[in-house]
């Protein structure tokens, strides 16, 4: 299972990077169509204004010479075409123009059997046609050139074309609206950044923001010649590219990474449950050992004791019979407790035991408790001293249950010490509570166990299973009695250095 859940996160980590990596290749390719389409759309549109005006300079004139066209082209593009004007601005570059014109060697006898090739077709049509073709849009009429021609005219074009300065030829509305239309065409929603360089030297046409250090910079050649050949190219950069690349996938790479989280976790928590039944099965079995080895001592003891009684030698002395009914008595009250025990823990996580409270005094709780214990400690040589230094003792408690707590941390302490036990019980008041510390040397405890010490069932084993007897339900009491006390219990220990219990309760005034 967690090989096969590794698995699924791989195959979901390649998936997504998978695709990223395919549609920011399909977003470049994109990028490039759209820079050809920009790039043909402006060179279509400069050959289209500066067709119509090469057309009325050879239409209007006879036997037009090289210096006439070059005048009459110059003050065309300036009067008639839109596209190569700055309304307000004079450029140094214009002063140039005129000059560089008178290098450009126009075939003037070539561009007028073009042109003339083309009227002859309008002419040898018939009326209608004639009719049609004047009603023709200037579109149409460049369209319908043949290819020669078309060719033939673009080169003659792009030869006077390529003296106008760039910021003359195209205007950085143009491009603007260029790229904006063909990536909504596209339906892309990107910003970007332009500029145009001419042989590695930028221009004057060219965005605020764009630089050319910018990770992935898209170009394409700007006003091609019939060689293949450009002076000038066109630089973008499409700022919102990794943005845009990932909103593609958001929806998916969510969901995707959603659904895998939902798998981990739910995998995380079988493996937990499955973890603690094992715990718990493994604790439940330890308690129902650790209970029948409770039990099973003094039904055997009653038994004997049974037995016993009936055998004739014993029916006629009162005093053994009496014995034995005695060690018959404090056998069952033994096996009582151990089942009351184990009831009243029942009850308690049911919210079923009734626990009635009323103003004690805590250190006389604790002297009644240390008196249940007293026997036992004598009998193994040890001592239970008391450092009662709490100046206010009144608590609102149960009697009876207060006791068995500290009973049972008197009997911990008690059972845990492998040499005579040494206890020794301090109270102090911090601030509107009273402290009380049970402290013994006995065995201690490690980090785990302290965690788990007032878990129910827990028991910390030296060795043997049953090398101290108990069910591990003592501490859950103490717990859940503290708790409804609405005060706190924990313990400090150190493995081979004893263990100190502290209980906190609230003053009562």
């Amino acid at each position: 299972m967690s090989l096969s859940l590794i698995g699924i996160i791989f195959v979901q980590g390649y998936w997504i990077d998978n695709t990223v990596e395919n549609n920011e290749k399909q977003f470049s390719f994109n990028a490039k169509q759209i820079l050809i389409s920009v790039s043909n759309r402006i060179q279509y549109r400069e050959f289209e204004e500066m067709f119509f005006p090469f057309r009325e300079i050879l239409d209007s004139i006879e036997e037009p010479d090289n210096k006439t066209i070059r005048q009459l082209l110059n003050i065309s593009i300036d009067n008639s075409t839109k596209s190569f004007v700055y309304a307000d601005d004079i450029l140094e570059e214009d002063y140039k123009l005129f000059s560089s014109f008178i290098s450009v060697n126009i075939d003037t006898v070539k561009l007028k059997n073009i042109l003339n090739r083309n009227a002859d077709i309008t002419t040898n049509d018939t009326q209608n046609d004639i009719i049609k073709q004047d009603s023709k849009s200037k579109l149409e009429r460049i369209r319908g050139l043949t290819d020669l021609q078309r060719k033939d005219l673009e080169i003659v074009i792009g030869e006077i074309a390529s003296i106008i300065p760039i910021h003359r030829r195209v205007q950085k509305k143009e491009i603007e609206y260029l790229l904006q239309k063909e990536l909504e065409e596209r339906d892309i929603n990107v910003d970007f950044e332009y500029a145009i360089y001419s042989n590695a030297l930028a221009t004057k046409v060219r965005s605020d923001d764009f630089s050319l250090d910018y990770p992935t910079t898209y170009a394409i050649p700007l006003f091609v010649n019939d060689e293949g050949a450009s002076e000038y190219q066109l630089y973008v950069n499409f700022t919102g590219k990794k943005q845009y690349v990932l909103s593609t996938i958001k929806g998916m790479a969510i969901l995707s990474i959603i659904f895998t989280l939902i798998i981990v976790v739910a995998y995380s928590s079988a493996l937990s449950q499955l973890m603690q039944q094992r715990q718990i099965s493994q604790i439940k079995t330890d308690f129902i050992n650790n209970m029948t080895h409770e039990l099973k001592t003094p039904i055997a003891t009653i038994n004997l004791a049974l037995d016993a009684i009936k055998n004739p030698k014993i029916e006629g002395d009162k005093e053994k019979v009496q014995r034995y009914m005695t060690m018959i008595r404090e056998e069952n009250k033994r096996m009582h407790a151990q089942v009351e025990n184990v009831l009243r823990i029942s009850q308690l996580e049911k919210n079923e035991l009734n626990i009635k409270k009323d103003r004690l005094e805590l250190h006389d709780v604790i002297e009644d408790a240390v008196t249940h214990v007293s026997l036992i400690v004598e009998n193994r040589d040890g001592y239970i001293k008391k450092h009662l230094g709490a100046l206010k003792t009144a608590v609102l408690a149960n009697d009876s249950h207060l006791t068995n707590v500290i009973v049972n941390i008197l009997d911990n302490a008690i059972k845990y010490s492998e040499q005579e036990p040494k206890i020794d019980i301090y109270t102090e008041n911090v601030k509107n509570s009273v402290v009380l510390k049970i402290r013994d040397q006995g065995i201690g405890m490690g980090k785990v166990a302290q965690k788990k010490i007032f878990e129910k069932f827990f028991r910390e084993h030296t060795g043997d299973l049953h090398n101290v007897k108990g069910h591990g339900l003592g501490l859950t009491y103490v717990k859940r009695i503290i708790d409804d006390h609405h005060g706190q219990i924990w313990v400090e220990s150190e493995r081979g250095k004893g263990s100190t219990f502290i209980i906190k309760l609230p003053l009562i005034s």
